[in-house]
């Protein structure tokens, strides 16, 4: 099984900065570049949505529309560690952030996209953005 564990929200005024981290382990847990990471975010009474991935080596990202030119994301596979940089941050920007993994193979080397599936799912963490 593999332990995703996100840390690094929190409340921020309306064009603040966060920065969230997602750090990888486990028991039967392989190599951290066998999967590509993202993550999602979940509002009250909306789906969960994909914000920002990134595949295996770090060389490729998919990044919502509603997040681009604010939301960078970035890994480092030495630390079994993606990183959320949130800038500009907006109300609207409010939810539970899911860390997220994806075995390599199923991406085909690519991040995750919409309708890709998720292979492991870390416990969220809230990010409130006051107004």
């Amino acid at each position: 099984q593999v332990q995703l564990v996100e840390s690094g929200g929190g409340l921020v005024q309306a064009g603040g900065s966060l920065r969230l981290s997602c750090a990888a382990s486990g028991r039967t847990f392989s190599t951290f570049s066998d999967y590509a990471m993202g993550w999602f975010r979940q509002a009250p009474g909306k789906e969960r949505e994909i914000v920002a991935t990134v595949n295996w080596s770090g060389g490729k990202t998919y990044l919502a529309d509603s997040v681009k030119g604010r939301f960078t994301i970035s890994r480092d596979n030495a630390k079994n560690t993606v990183y959320l940089q949130m800038n500009s941050l907006k109300p609207e920007d409010t939810a539970v952030y899911y860390c997220a993994a994806t075995y390599a193979y199923r991406t085909l080397s690519g991040p995750i996209v919409p309708g890709t599936g998720v292979d492991y799912w870390g416990q969220g963490t809230q990010v409130t953005v006051s107004s």
